[in-house]
C-alpha cells in the first residue's frame, strides 16, 4: 500500500505565494511520474503540473505556466509545488497523485487523472482577492 501525504496549503492574499509538498510513503516504490491537480468547488478535477523522473521533464497546465514549479526527489519519493503569483481562481483542493508506469500513448499522457495510481488526500489552497 502506498500513501500520499500532502502538506502546505493555506490561506493567502491574491499575489502571494504558497509551497506544496506531497511525500509518499508504504511499501517499495518506484514511480514513473508524479503530479498535482486541483478541484475547485462545483469544477472537474483538473491537471496542474507534473514530473517525469526520467530526463526531469516536467509539464504544466497554461493555467498556471510561468507562475507554478513543481519539483521534486525520487529517492525521497517527495513532489513540490511552488506556487507564485497566486489569484483567487487558483483557489480549490489540491492533490497529489504518482503514476507508477506509464498507460497512455498520448503526448498529454501527463494531463489525465486515470494515468495515475496513487492519490493523497488533498490539501485546500484559499487565495483571498
Amino acid at each position: 500500500q502506498v500513501q500520499l501525504v500532502e502538506s502546505g496549503g493555506g490561506l493567502v492574499q491574491a499575489g502571494g505565494s504558497l509551497r506544496l509538498s506531497c511525500t509518499a510513503s508504504g511499501r517499495t516504490f518506484s514511480s514513473y511520474a508524479m503530479g498535482w491537480f486541483r478541484q475547485a468547488p462545483g469544477k472537474e478535477r483538473e491537471f496542474v503540473a507534473a514530473i517525469r523522473w526520467s530526463g526531469g521533464s516536467t509539464y504544466y497546465a497554461d493555467s498556471v505556466k510561468g507562475r507554478f514549479t513543481i519539483s521534486g526527489d525520487k529517492a525521497q519519493s517527495t513532489v513540490y509545488l511552488q506556487m507564485n503569483s497566486l489569484k483567487p481562481e487558483d483557489t480549490a483542493v489540491y492533490y497529489c497523485a504518482a503514476d507508477l508506469s506509464r498507460r497512455f500513448g498520448s503526448s498529454r499522457w501527463y494531463s489525465f487523472a486515470g494515468e495515475y495510481e496513487y492519490w493523497g488526500q488533498g490539501t485546500q489552497v484559499t487565495v483571498s482577492s
